[in-house]
């Protein structure tokens, strides 16, 4: 028990991560022994017994696996949005897969876990939640970037697209837990998925609370020379919104479920079960984020129902006075004609009369439609 406490809290940040700017290539890197992949290397460590070893500079890639060769452990790279140059030497180095580094490089894939070879290639969309004053029609809700994980027997690369989703904090977290780190790579691949996780259910805390506010206002009484149905721009840009979140959850629960049910070699017994619980939170998750998919399908046809009614009530007046006004039309019409020979026409009380009568019909009609709620 004591083991499962401390996993969870070497890799998982409060629920609310704030935001990070990117990350940006170590001070420590000496760009003059490996230049072509200088530029894209955030970090480059190796760990043995769970500790990262104390080098006067940053190793390269080619240096830190060299002396995991030689002395055992396993390297941690990190990398930041590389081009196909800079990626090019460090596949060499360590065999990886051509179809896997052109997913690296080119990014915008979707969730996967593929096995090539002695390697586990796995992808992860980070979401990060966009801070707004006020939802509107044009409102970014969510942020999209891309983690990939390269996990081998002894080597670990990490390959990060966009500018959230930094892994800096969560290796210095990992780096004070050695009892954890000890389980080698696939501690890290772990605390990466666990990490990505939590940040869903952040997210997902996040947009439930502008549903919840969207729905508030659909349902209240709109402010003055605000119309029913105004609403439909902000409740059709927040299901698009959910939408780019649903493409990165639902995608990564299979993966999930793989590893926590299917031995895997490169996977250490002691963490698959820790996979399972990842996994469980992100089937939370994807029913949360369905069920908002739904409910703002409900909102917006309540918001489209109550602008349908709006409208109708509008024609009804519309009705209402074009029936009243019809009545002196037709009285003036019929008494417009140019006759010789028409009833009161050469009476005295005629004009008035007429009038009169205007008058009583359309007060008669005024009050019938009041009193059936059209006016």
């Amino acid at each position: 028990m004591s083991m499962i406490r401390d996993l969870r809290a070497a890799v998982r940040p409060s629920l609310r991560p704030s935001l990070r700017k990117n990350s940006a290539p170590y001070s420590g890197y000496d760009t003059t022994r490996d230049p072509s992949a200088s530029s894209a290397v955030v970090d480059c460590a190796v760990y043995r017994d769970g500790r990262r070893l104390e080098t006067p500079a940053i190793p390269t890639p080619h240096e830190a696996m060299l002396q995991v060769r030689e002395e055992g452990g396993f390297a941690w790279i990190g990398l930041h949005e590389p081009t196909e140059a800079e990626f090019a030497g460090i596949a060499r180095e360590f065999g990886l897969h051509p179809l896997a580094v052109e997913d690296a490089v080119h990014a915008h894939q979707r969730p996967k876990l593929e096995r090539y070879d002695d390697t586990l290639f796995t992808v992860f969309k980070t979401i990060h939640y966009v801070e707004h004053a006020e939802l509107t029609a044009t409102s970014e809700v969510v942020e999209t970037g891309e983690v990939m994980c390269f996990t081998g027997r002894d080597f670990v690369i990490t390959v990060r697209h966009g500018g959230q989703g930094s892994l800096r904090a969560l290796r210095h977290r990992l780096q004070d837990d050695p009892e954890l780190l000890a389980k080698g790579p696939s501690a890290v691949l772990h605390a990466i998925a666990d990490h990505v996780v939590d940040g869903y259910i952040a997210v997902a805390e996040a947009v439930q609370d502008d549903i919840d506010e969207v729905e508030i206002d659909v349902f209240s009484t709109p402010a003055k020379g605000s119309p029913r149905g105004s609403d439909a721009g902000r409740i059709y840009q927040l299901k698009r919104e959910v939408l780019e979140f649903k493409r990165a959850v639902s995608p990564l629960l299979r993966p999930m479920q793989l590893l926590s049910e299917r031995p895997m070699r490169l996977i250490d017994p002691d963490i698959q079960k820790y996979f399972r619980d990842v996994a469980d939170h992100l089937a939370r998750v994807q029913e949360e984020v369905l069920g908002f998919d739904e409910l703002l399908n409900s909102i917006l046809q309540a918001n489209l129902a109550q602008a349908t009614v709006t409208q109708n009530e509008d024609m009804r007046k519309i009705t209402s006075w074009a029936a009243i006004i019809a009545v002196p039309t037709m009285i003036c019409g019929v008494y417009g004609m140019n006759f010789d020979y028409m009833p009161e026409v050469g009476w005295k009380y005629g004009y008035p009369m007429v009038l009169g009568v205007i008058g009583v019909v359309c007060f008669s009609i005024h009050r019938i439609l009041k009193r059936n709620g059209w006016l």
